[in-house]
């Protein structure tokens, strides 16, 4: 079975772009356009890897991860956090979340799925 991934970006184009890169690399991908939207799916069920956007409406990158450490302190998975911004207080609030990797855009999408297919091979499922 395939590791599932659930991306969070406000951006259309985005998402559809990365799904189809995600999806021809064998992974199962949800998505969700903000936030909020992807809280109420990691509610439903946690996923392998979560990849989400910082700058996002109603919810965005920041306070999705600080509900998940509030709902899910003891989480598995992974948290991929993506942004066109290099400013040091995301690098700052980031850097106290275990599991956590921070990418900066345009994303590679070749060196992301490098990365991740590392990490599932080595990582533990959700059960």
């Amino acid at each position: 079975m395939s590791a599932q991934i659930l991306l969070v970006d406000d951006e259309p184009h985005v998402l559809r772009l990365m799904r189809l890169k995600l999806e021809g690399a064998g992974y199962r991908v949800d998505t969700a356009g903000n936030g909020k939207e992807g809280l109420q799916k990691l509610q439903q069920q946690l996923p392998d890897v979560l990849i989400t956007d910082i700058q996002m409406p109603e919810m965005n990158g920041e306070q999705l991860c600080q509900a998940i450490t509030e709902h899910w302190p003891d989480r598995r998975f992974l948290i991929v956090l993506l942004t066109s911004r290099t400013e040091v207080e995301h690098r700052r609030w980031s850097s106290g979340i275990d599991k956590l990797w921070f990418i900066e855009k345009p994303v590679s999408m070749r060196r992301l799925l490098d990365r991740l297919d590392d990490y599932i091979q080595v990582t533990p499922r959700q059960v």
